[in-house]
């Protein structure tokens, strides 16, 4: 994989300052929200249906002119600039992909790079190892059209073009909900090892609290009217809900929504004891999930897993009481 590609183009932080979107019936869809996201984050717009996260998506780019506020993406304000050349900075991944049904997936992949007046050349070795980064092969795909790729893969395709001229910022408006949870499920891993790579700042919309838990660094949590309600690190969404209103939405099993999102640790572990047949217990690695360790505890009715540390090394035992004791500790420590 060429060196280049590696967040070559860079991340910008985001700073939202009195943002507020009034349509001319009377609808205030965003009020007043101020909001700072650094650069490499990905963090998660979530709330109710009709709460403001995909109008506050397309106010970024603008797509829709913001009533009031600043938008900043670095240092520039974004909405005194040209909306065209704003937006080729900008990576835009939607529900339904939109992919040109008449265009091959290499033509496709290289859609922005080719209105940016890139050589031929050089836009075919960016799509093919785009491709290559979003698990297509570029031998298998790059010649098919849309029509030939399943549900998962297009929404890959799309994800490859959004990238492909090196955006400072990636925005995205409920990627992964038309597919099937198996395929989901899938594409939420592989969009995560690809973030590990590539480092951008992503904005990302969902109505699934799941999702966001999972992939996002720091969730904002937004009520009716595009009011934020909290925004903060998934572990302290569901660990210590700001509002009586963020409580409501995250749900009675937030507990273990927490788990899911807690890394094992050694401050949580206990010294084995060498005469206490430990050896026979389930194994997890450091950094492993507190959910999987229970999830151990419950398939093979032990009351305490061994955790090994990066050198295959006994770290220590973790035992169910401290796990359960995480799902209901509050993150903030108060």
């Amino acid at each position: 994989m060429d060196g280049t590609l590696r967040n070559a183009g860079g991340a910008a932080a985001i700073t939202l300052t009195g943002i507020g979107k009034r349509f001319p019936d009377g609808t205030q869809a965003v009020h007043d929200l101020s909001l700072e996201i650094p650069a490499g984050e990905l963090v998660v717009l979530i709330g109710p249906s009709g709460c403001g996260k995909s109008t506050l998506l397309r106010m970024i780019n603008r797509l829709i002119e913001p009533t009031s506020g600043r938008i900043l993406l670095g240092d520039e304000d974004v909405t005194g600039v040209d909306p065209v050349r704003l937006r080729r900075r900008i990576g835009y991944v939607i529900q339904h992909v939109g992919l040109f049904p008449h265009q091959t997936i290499r033509a496709n992949v290289g859609t922005v790079p080719r209105l940016l007046g890139w050589p031929r050349d050089r836009i075919r070795r960016r799509a093919d190892e785009l491709l290559d980064l979003v698990g297509l092969d570029p031998g298998r795909y790059a010649t098919r059209y849309p029509h030939e790729l399943s549900g998962g893969q297009r929404q890959r395709v799309g994800v490859a073009r959004a990238l492909a001229a090196d955006p400072v910022l990636l925005l995205m408006d409920e990627p992964f909900s038309a597919v099937d949870p198996i395929a989901r499920g899938r594409l939420q891993e592989e969009f995560l090892r690809l973030q590990a790579e590539v480092r951008k700042t992503i904005v990302l919309v969902t109505h699934d609290l799941d999702e966001a838990v999972r992939l996002g660094d720091r969730i904002a949590v937004l009520s009716q009217g595009g009011r934020l309600e909290q925004y903060d690190t998934p572990t302290a969404v569901l660990g210590a809900p700001a509002s009586a209103f963020v409580e409501e939405f995250v749900g009675a099993d937030r507990a273990i929504r927490q788990l899911v999102v807690t890394p094992i640790v050694r401050e949580m572990l206990t010294p084995s004891d060498p005469t206490s047949g430990a050896v026979d217990l389930p194994e997890l690695m450091l950094g492993a999930s507190l959910y999987d360790a229970l999830a151990h505890l419950l398939v093979t009715g032990a009351d305490q897993v061994r955790v090994i540390d990066e050198t295959g090394r006994l770290a220590g035992l973790l035992g169910r009481h401290r796990i359960l004791g995480a799902g209901r500790a509050d993150p903030t420590g108060s």
